[in-house]
C-alpha cells in the first residue's frame, strides 16, 4: 500500500524507496523551490538521481544554490540541475522567476512548492503581506498561477503533470477563523508566530483543494513532511519561546526525521502512479492521506481563500 515508507532506504522490506520506486524522469521538467536546503535539497537529490530532462533548483542567491549543489553533484554528477532565483516575498521576483522558466521551456511536469518560512518575529512581505502567509501562500499562489498556462499546456498534451504543495501539521493552530483578511496587510504583531504560520499552512491546503477542484487535468497535493531537522527548526528556536523549548524536549523524546526522510512523502506525491495519488488530497508520512480537520474539508472556505487571493493579486497586476 502507498502508506507503507520506509526509514531506511535500503531496507527492501518496505514499499517504497526512491531510489527504486521514482521512475526514469528523462521526459520531465521539475521545479522545486527552496530547493537548497533541508527537505528541498533532499527532494532535488533524490529526483535528480532520475535524469530529469531539466531540473530548477530554486534558491534566494546563486551562492545558496552553489552550496546546495555541491551535494546535488555528488549525488547525480551528470544531472542537468539549473539555477532559479526567487525571493518568494516579493512579487516582481516571482514575476522575474517565472518569465524565465516560461521563455526557455515548452513543458513543465512537475511544480513543487516547497520553501517556506516559520517562528520569524512580525514583519511584512514587501507587497505587505504578513510575512509567513505572503512568503507561504501569496508567493507561491502567484508563482503557481503565472506557471499554470505552461502546465496545463503540458497536461494537455497527455503528460502527467502534478503540483505539489508543502503544508504542515501546523495547519491546526490557524486561527479559528481559518484566515483573516483584515488582518493580512499588516504584520499581525498580536498574533503568536506559530498562528500565523499555522494560517499559512492551512492556506497551502485549501489552495491546494481548490486548484485540484478547477484544474483536474493537474494532479494537486498537500504534504506534511513530519517533524523534520532543517533550518526552519533553526528559525523556531531563535524566538527562545517556552513554545520552542517545549517542542525541541518532545522532539527529543519522540524523535525527528532527517531531511531526506521528510522528503518521502513529497517524492511519493510528485511521482508514484497517478491513479494511487487522490487529486486535492492532505498527504502526511509516509504518504498517508489525512482527511484533516473541519477547516481542510471546508469547500467554502477554499473557494474563499481563492477569491482573496485572486482579488490581492489583481490589486498588484496580476489578473
Amino acid at each position: 500500500m502507498p502508506g507503507n515508507f520506509l526509514l531506511n532506504p535500503v531496507d527492501d522490506k518496505y514499499h517504497y524507496n526512491p531510489d527504486k520506486d521514482i521512475p526514469d524522469l528523462s521526459s520531465k521538467v521539475i521545479v522545486v523551490t527552496g530547493g537548497n536546503n533541508g527537505v528541498g535539497k533532499a527532494t532535488v537529490i533524490e529526483l535528480a538521481k532520475h535524469n530529469p530532462q531539466r531540473l530548477y533548483l530554486v534558491a534566494r542567491s546563486q551562492a545558496k544554490y552553489d552550496q546546495a549543489m555541491v551535494d546535488v553533484r555528488a549525488a547525480a554528477p551528470t544531472a542537468n540541475v539549473a539555477f532559479l532565483e526567487l525571493d518568494l516575498a516579493s512579487f516582481a521576483s516571482v514575476k522575474k522567476a517565472a518569465d524565465r522558466i516560461l521563455a526557455s521551456n515548452d513543458r513543465l511536469d512537475i511544480l513543487i512548492n516547497n520553501a517556506g518560512v516559520m517562528g520569524l518575529p512580525p514583519g511584512q512581505t514587501k507587497e505587505g503581506y504578513e510575512i509567513h502567509f505572503g512568503t507561504n501562500h501569496m508567493g507561491h499562489a502567484l508563482f503557481t498561477k503565472l506557471l499554470l498556462p505552461l502546465l496545463l499546456k503540458t497536461a494537455e498534451g497527455g503528460a502527467d503533470v502534478r503540483i505539489l504543495n508543502l503544508s504542515s501539521e501546523g495547519n491546526m493552530v490557524a486561527p479559528k477563523q481559518s484566515f483573516l483578511p483584515d488582518q493580512l496587510s499588516s504584520p499581525m504583531s498580536d498574533t503568536h508566530s506559530y498562528v500565523r504560520y499555522g494560517q499559512s499552512k492551512l492556506a497551502n491546503i485549501l489552495f491546494s483543494r481548490e486548484l485540484a477542484r478547477r484544474y483536474p487535468s493537474i494532479l494537486t497535493t498537500a504534504v506534511h513532511p513530519g517533524r523534520v531537522a532543517t533550518p526552519l527548526l533553526d528559525q523556531m528556536m531563535a524566538t527562545r519561546s517556552f513554545t520552542a523549548y517545549a517542542q525541541k524536549a518532545f522532539d527529543a523524546l519522540s524523535g525527528i526525521l532527517t531531511p531526506v526522510q521528510g522528503a518521502y512523502t513529497s517524492l511519493w506525491a510528485a511521482t508514484w502512479k497517478r491513479d494511487e495519488v487522490q487529486n486535492g488530497a492532505y498527504y502526511a508520512p509516509w504518504g498517508k492521506l489525512m482527511p484533516g480537520s473541519k477547516q481542510i474539508q471546508d469547500a467554502e472556505l477554499a473557494k474563499r481563500l481563492w477569491d482573496y487571493t485572486e482579488q490581492e493579486l489583481k490589486k498588484h497586476g496580476y489578473a
